[in-house]
């Protein structure tokens, strides 16, 4: 079969081919959906097909655009991540219990995207409750990454990451509370961008069958996906803004512009490994020589500074804030066991696994110290922005491992140049960005020895998500960006 043409296209190219009429909204879809027949039997990234309305939407696309329309996805092919609710598709997060819940309603991120022309081909796999940086569930089965199928393509959104470097549509919708975002663009070698906290309106992201009522998720944010830095902010302008029905937030909230809008103008703090949890070499590496690559183009660049938040300090406090709201859902006989087990820990324990099982029982009283702490820590991060527009940092200490669906994750180990880490910890590094709520984008830059993504994230400052979005943009303009995987290439 001869190598698709738009199959590997950005969606601000596709947008141009649509407008240039040099293809169609439906020939595109067909040519999306031809893929996912093709190849995802090996990827199993698209868990739940809507071909039928996904043809509809773009025929009626077609005639949007022949009668003039220029909506902003107007045609685009695309995946939501499964745990969205979309009318008349089933939305379960992975649990069994809930594969028949239907919900009657889209989420308004979803409803947002079908007015601005968005054509959704189906919904992509998640790990059971979005838990993991692995991509399998009893319904659905697993999700393999599209550059060796032994490998994880990332959790929770793994399912769009899987579908975006396969070719099936040019964007994609993930969410993000444990890297869910950031994770599997960097292990499936794309681009996605978790926003600063609530400024996506989540409605209708909620974990089923609870009823879809505005709720900021604390740490929990909703964002887009891609397979290039410029369609992040496409889709981020399509989704951003207050939900209409929450008292009082009925505007539309304007971004402040890129602090700069050239790469020598930046002045970014990088940094490459941590003693909380080390990276690889293969990422070190990646890292240096995009270091290396900035240096050359001119930018402003410091590989330390005393202004970066003692990192060991906040991760620590973000296993607690983290695993305080998690086990709200918790069953009780569960809750009543990590009570128990955190009851035994010696008070002079400090390690990440301790902090995250003291996280599961924190009083309302020592949450709300935390959240002092965490208050404390913002303004850390606005002094830290006085002097760097952006952090970059790694997003996961290694690539893409092998599948482990061992059932306790605190038991599984992640290898790293030949030392165990406990695999959780690995929170660390996506923590970051979550803790304070700040805009985080995740960039490809490069491949590993073994033919691996590897990545990193542009931190930026609260609410000026577009200078992360901006520098993401001017880097893969100047290095490169997205490499489609050899094996589904064509």
């Amino acid at each position: 079969m001869s190598k698709s043409r738009w199959s590997f296209k950005t969606a601000t190219e596709l947008s141009a081919a649509l407008a240039a009429r040099k293809v169609s909204a439906v020939e595109l879809a067909q040519e999306a959906i031809g893929r996912i027949e093709r190849h995802d039997g090996k990827i199993n990234a698209v868990c739940v097909r809507d071909f039928a309305r996904a043809l509809e939407a773009a025929r009626a696309a077609d005639a949007a655009r022949a009668s003039g329309d220029r909506t902003p996805l107007l045609g685009i092919p695309m995946t939501v991540k499964e745990s969205y609710n979309v009318a008349g598709l089933p939305t379960t997060w992975g649990y069994p219990a809930q594969k028949s819940f239907t919900p009657a309603e889209d989420a308004l991120s979803i409803s947002r995207v079908k007015e601005a022309g968005g054509v959704i081909l189906g919904k992509t796999n998640v790990p059971l409750g979005l838990g993991d940086w692995q991509s399998y569930n009893d319904i659905y089965g697993t999700t393999n990454n599209p550059y060796d199928l032994g490998r994880t393509p990332g959790g929770s959104s793994g399912g769009s990451s899987a579908a975006l470097a396969a070719g099936y549509g040019a964007l994609s919708l993930g969410s993000d509370i444990g890297g869910s975002l950031r994770v599997p663009a960097f292990h499936c070698g794309v681009y996605a961008h978790k926003p600063t906290f609530a400024l996506v309106p989540s409605r209708g992201h909620i974990p089923p069958p609870l009823p879809a009522l505005p709720f900021d998720r604390d740490l929990s944010v909703i964002g887009p996906m891609a397979r290039s830095a410029a369609d992040l902010s496409l889709l981020l302008d399509v989704i951003a803004g207050p939900d209409p029905i929450e008292a009082g937030k009925a505007y539309k909230l304007a971004l402040p512009p890129s602090r700069h809008d050239q790469l020598k103008d930046f002045r970014v703090l990088l940094i490459d490994t941590d003693p909380v949890l080390p990276t690889a070499a293969s990422v070190r590496n990646a890292i240096d020589k995009l270091a290396a690559n900035l240096d050359k183009a001119g930018v402003n660049m410091m590989r330390e500074s005393a202004l970066l938040p003692d990192f060991a300090a906040s991760t620590r406090l973000y296993m607690r804030m983290l695993m305080s709201f998690l086990s709200a859902s918790f069953a009780a006989e569960s809750y009543e066991r990590s009570r128990a087990e955190a009851e035994k820990l010696a008070p002079d324990n400090n390690t990440l696994a301790a902090e995250r099982l003291r996280g599961t029982v924190l009083s309302h009283r020592d949450w709300l110290i935390a959240d002092g702490a965490r208050t404390r820590l913002r303004a850390q991060w606005r002094e830290l922005f006085r002097t760097f527009d952006a952090v970059i940092c790694p997003v996961m200490p290694t690539p893409a491992y092998p599948h482990d669906h061992s059932e306790d994750q605190e038991t599984r180990r992640i290898n790293i140049d030949g030392k165990d880490y406990v695999y959780p910890d690995q929170l660390a590094w996506p923590g970051i960005a979550t803790l304070p709520g700040l805009p985080a984008t995740a960039i490809p830059i490069g491949l590993s020895p073994e033919g691996l993504p590897v990545g990193v994230q542009i931190v930026g400052p609260w609410l000026e998500d577009r200078t992360p979005l901006k520098l993401a943009e001017l880097i893969e303009r100047e290095f490169g960006g997205f490499v489609p995987p050899p094996t589904f290439d064509d």
